[in-house]
């Protein structure tokens, strides 16, 4: 099994950022640390096994969705030797608009 560097794209820090204010606001700054932390770990777990999710090529090529504790939506590319996360949507956004 081959090992793929893990990247997070800007965006994907800025939705990351924004989750972790939603989240401080409802329950509280300990409870979102927790939360996005268990984001990234669950992200960098990719590393070696990264073909994950649903193809959604007909959006973007190469692009694959996955859920996050059924709240997260996850877009991310694979390649060679990088996992690529895109974006991090939470609790219902459109998603599939930011890709079309």
């Amino acid at each position: 099994m081959k090992r793929r560097r893990v990247r997070i794209t800007a965006d994907a820090e800025t939705d990351l950022n924004a989750i972790y204010d939603w989240v401080s606001s409802a329950t509280g700054r300990a409870v979102a640390i927790a939360y996005v932390r268990r984001i990234r770990r669950f992200c960098f777990g990719f590393d070696l096994a990264a073909a994950r999710g649903a193809p959604r090529h007909d959006l973007l090529p190469g692009l694959r969705i996955v859920g996050f504790e059924r709240r997260i939506t996850i877009a991310f590319t694979i390649d060679d030797d990088t996992v690529t996360f895109l974006r991090f949507f939470y609790g219902g956004q459109d998603w599939e608009d930011a890709f079309e």
